[in-house]
């Protein structure tokens, strides 16, 4: 295969990069996603099962199995493209949910204290974010949306039937 402008040391590294990149992205997820599901069960958006913490380790054993379970299989069964396209949309649209909560915090929450600040960054660079990163998603492969769309389907699922009745965040029930 032959690319333009592009000898084939400098395509090695460039896909060399690419899997270094989605090594470590794929890797802060299966860390970072078991203490999400231990925070919402704390918080009584899953059962407390999710929440329990390993006597000797001090760790949300029983989310990091989950997760690990989970992506093990899935992983077993997907291909490299999808896992990627999947990683893609997953992660711009987390950047996404974030640059519209720092504006909705400003607006919610003027007076929380911030230890720094950006310039134009309480509205400009967050909208600005939030709009290339759903120009990035918006040029993605219509399966990985359809994959995206599913996952969410699946997410909202469990949040209406158990999160919303559970949840400790929603204050006591009528």
């Amino acid at each position: 295969m032959k690319y333009v402008g592009m000898s084939r040391w400098m395509v090695g590294v460039v896909a060399f990069g690419s899997v270094v990149a989605h090594t470590a992205v794929l890797l802060v997820f299966q860390l970072g996603q078991p203490r999400i599901f231990f925070a919402m069960a704390r918080d009584g958006m899953l059962p407390e099962v999710f929440a329990r913490v390993h006597p000797r380790f001090k760790t949300p054993h029983v989310t990091t199995i989950v997760t690990g379970l989970a992506v093990g299989v899935t992983a077993s069964f997907t291909s490299l493209d999808a896992k990627v396209d999947l990683t893609n949309i997953g992660t711009l649209f987390a950047f996404i949910l974030v640059c519209i909560g720092i504006t909705i915090l400003r607006v919610k929450d003027p007076d929380r204290p911030r230890p720094f600040r950006v310039p134009l960054g309480a509205y400009v660079i967050p909208i600005l974010g939030a709009v290339s990163c759903a120009g990035l998603i918006y040029y993605l492969p219509p399966s990985s949306w359809m994959r995206f769309f599913g996952w969410l389907l699946v997410g909202a699922v469990i949040y209406f039937s158990y999160g919303y009745r559970h949840s400790r965040l929603a204050g006591p029930k009528r």
